[in-house]
């Protein structure tokens, strides 16, 4: 089933408040100026993930995504539990979203 824009948000808040901060404030702290919103990030990374077929894989269950502010942008990682084999296993970093 691909990821949806909550699939995403819902995996950055399992990361831990800090990440969900991170990326609140790289659109707030950018005032007059916004940069896209948590929503538009978590809608665009769903479908980015569903554009490498990471959202039809069975295998893999996404456990949470890591957000990092790096200058005027945000890095994003996302954190996969590979079923079979019980192991994690994590994207390269994305930025992209300033």
């Amino acid at each position: 089933m691909p990821f949806t824009r909550d699939d995403i948000r819902d995996s950055v808040e399992r990361a831990g408040d800090a990440h969900w901060d991170a990326l609140r404030h790289h659109h707030e702290d950018a005032y007059p100026n916004p940069k896209p919103t948590p929503g538009d990030v978590c809608k665009a990374e769903a479908e980015r993930l569903n554009g490498m077929g990471l959202g039809d894989a069975k295998d893999l269950e996404l456990v949470e995504t890591r957000v990092e502010r790096v200058g005027d942008d945000v890095r994003l990682t996302h954190v996969f539990r590979y079923k079979p084999l019980g192991v994690r296993l994590l994207t390269e970093p994305f930025q992209g979203y300033r």
